[in-house]
């Protein structure tokens, strides 16, 4: 894709460490999944809260960096969660994160979480800073 920045595609190693995967970049949307592996257990069987937290957190800044130019990166400003459902242990976590403001200075995005059965469990809104490059 032509429109994408080719930086969007390079998914930092925490994101593989996760087991993140992306299914598909736009500039105005970010598909991704993460499969909820035993290790991602809070204690009590479900999904840990930071790893719904961290799958939005990278699916915003995948979105935000499909987006800069040339000599531009982008960093997390402000993020909040709000949690819906639990993700079992086995389950699939589902991330579409979708833009509400591309700005030049600042982007904001919103990552819906959901599971396999489609229940809504989570709902992040995140605000990406644009910044230059320093030369």
């Amino acid at each position: 894709m032509t429109d994408v920045n080719a930086h969007a595609y390079n998914q930092p190693p925490f994101a593989k460490f996760l087991g993140i995967k992306i299914i598909e970049i736009t500039p105005d949307r970010v598909l991704a999944e993460l499969v909820v592996r035993e290790d991602l257990n809070n204690r009590f069987g479900i999904m840990h809260g930071g790893a719904i937290m961290a799958l939005a957190d990278n699916c915003g800044g995948t979105a935000a960096s499909a987006n800069l130019k040339e000599g531009q990166t982008t960093t997390t400003l402000e993020s909040k969660t709000n949690f819906f459902a639990a993700v079992p242990i086995g389950d699939v976590a589902k991330a579409e994160c979708t833009a509400l403001h591309k700005g030049r200075t600042t982007m904001v995005w919103q990552t819906r979480i959901t599971r396999n059965d489609g229940r809504l469990c989570a709902l992040v809104t995140q605000t990406q800073m644009v910044l230059e490059q320093k030369k």
